[in-house]
C-alpha cells in the first residue's frame, strides 16, 4: 500500500541527476559550489538547466562573465563536495581571488572556452554559456545555457555512454538529503 508522502520532501522522490560542483569566474576571481538541482534540456545544441540560489558568491560571478561550468564529481571527491557546499565563497572574500578553491586546495585545470577553471578529478565537464531568461533567473534562480564544449573520463565514459565496471570510486554521486549521498549503481539494458 502506497504511503503519503509529506509535500515539502516530494522533491525526493524524483531522481533530479548527479550533485555537480559549478565554477565560474570573472576577472582575477573563481568560486565553486555544489549544486543538486540541474538536468539536461536539448540535444542539438545541447542545453542544461540549473538552480543557482541568488545569493550566492558563484551566481554573481556567472552573472557578471556570463557563463559558468559544470564538474560533474564522483564518489572519491564526496567529502570535498560537502565541504563546498557548507561554506559561501563570500566568506573568504579578500583573503584570495580563488577563494574556496585555494581555500580547500582543490586542483583545476583551465577549461577550452570559457574562464572558468575545471575541477581535477571530476569524471565529466560541461562549459557554459548563459542564456539570458531574467524572468526564470530572478523569479526561480533557473539558469540556462548552452554547453559551448564538453570532456569526460574516457575510462567511464566513451562511445556516448557511461560504465563504471571495475571503476566504483569514479561512480557519479548523488545528493538525496541530509548530507546523505547514493552512486549511481550497475547499468543494464533492455532489448537490441
Amino acid at each position: 500500500m502506497p504511503k503519503i508522502i509529506d509535500f515539502s520532501k516530494t522533491y525526493r522522490l524524483l531522481n533530479h541527476g548527479p550533485t555537480v560542483l559549478v565554477t565560474s569566474a570573472h576577472g582575477e576571481h573563481r568560486n565553486i559550489m555544489a549544486a543538486a538541482w540541474n538536468m539536461p534540456l536539448d540535444f542539438d545544441p545541447p542545453k542544461v538547466a540549473i538552480v543557482i540560489d541568488k545569493n550566492t558568491y558563484t551566481r554573481e560571478l556567472m552573472e557578471a562573465s556570463g557563463t559558468f561550468a559544470i564538474n560533474v564529481p564522483c564518489r572519491v571527491q564526496a567529502e570535498m563536495v560537502v565541504r563546498v557546499g557548507n561554506c559561501s565563497g563570500r566568506e573568504l572574500l579578500g583573503k584570495s581571488p580563488d577563494n574556496k578553491l585555494a581555500a580547500f586546495d582543490i586542483p583545476t585545470f583551465p577549461a577550452s572556452r570559457i574562464s572558468a577553471p575545471l575541477v581535477a578529478g571530476c569524471v565529466a565537464w560541461l562549459e557554459c554559456r548563459i542564456i539570458p531568461e531574467p524572468h526564470i533567473q530572478n523569479t526561480y534562480d533557473l539558469f540556462l545555457a548552452e554547453v559551448i564544449a564538453a570532456q569526460a573520463d574516457e575510462r567511464v565514459f566513451s562511445d556516448g555512454r557511461w560504465h563504471f565496471e571495475g571503476h566504483d570510486e569514479l561512480r557519479t554521486i548523488h545528493h538525496v538529503a541530509g548530507g546523505a549521498f547514493m552512486s549511481i549503481g550497475d547499468a543494464f539494458k533492455i532489448g537490441a
